[in-house]
């Protein structure tokens, strides 16, 4: 579905943004994946990737840089030749109630997850505007549609990579690129792995579908949005939640 594509994952040395890259290189993408800090995880990553019979490459960079994205982005581009699909998974939580929060906390939790967004689109938009082709998809969360208690600065990023989305839609639609949104909710990640009992009981009881969902859910639809089958959608976003935010 996905033959001879180049996938460009940020994130993606473990959880969804891992899932999405196997499944991307399942249905034949070559793939670039990039990761903040833990090499021996991203090297994993790409032995796994490699196995599928496909290129891939893994590149450290802070997305919330935007010198350092422009310079990572075009050696993708000179390693690949081109870069067909992007995904936005980079995210970092640092909960608190607001009451408390630091603005070093919120900043920090903005600057990765929707400016760490912003700068790769950045960087690749006359990339793809000259090939007149690409499929961008932003990993955001319920909790950018819901609002979540004690993660003020997550849901307003995760709320902003919505109104993104939507904007680079409108701007790219005629160029035949695409740019949608996943919004999964309670996933069976390190991330939610942290949470205690008590919390996890409590969100698989507000899910109608009570279970959490598997990365691979997501990747899935991942798959589907990059993919020749999703040409005519976009601005869309996507809630993957087992039913949690209807």
């Amino acid at each position: 579905m996905l033959k001879d594509k180049v996938a460009l994952i940020t994130g993606a040395s473990r959880g969804i943004g891992k899932a999405i890259a196997m499944e991307f290189a399942a249905n034949g993408a070559n793939i670039a994946i990039i990761y903040a800090g833990n090499t021996d995880a991203a090297n994993d990553t790409i032995s796994e990737i490699e196995a599928k019979g496909v290129k891939a490459k893994a590149y450290q960079c802070d997305v919330s840089s935007f010198d350092n994205t422009k310079e990572i982005i075009n050696q993708i581009i000179a390693d690949f030749g081109q870069v067909d699909i992007l995904v936005n998974n980079a995210g970092i939580t640092k909960d608190g109630l607001m009451l408390s929060m630091s603005e070093q906390n919120f900043d920090a939790v903005i600057n990765t997850n929707l400016k760490g967004a912003f700068n790769m689109i950045r960087h690749l938009y006359s990339h793809m505007m000259k090939r007149r082709s690409g499929r961008i998809i932003n990993i955001t969360s319920v909790a950018g549609i819901m609002g979540n208690a004690g993660q003020t600065n997550y849901a307003s990023a995760k709320a902003g990579m919505i109104g993104l989305t939507k904007s680079v839609a409108k701007e790219l639609a005629a160029r035949n690129i695409t740019c949608n949104a996943i919004a999964p909710g309670f996933i069976d990640t390190d991330m939610t792995a942290k949470l205690s009992e008590k919390v996890l009981d409590a969100a698989k009881a507000a899910i109608p579908m009570k279970r959490m969902g598997k990365p691979e859910e997501i990747a899935k639809a991942a798959v589907f949005l990059a993919s020749d089958n999703a040409a005519y959608i976009t601005g869309e976003v996507l809630k993957i939640d087992g039913g949690l935010c209807m």
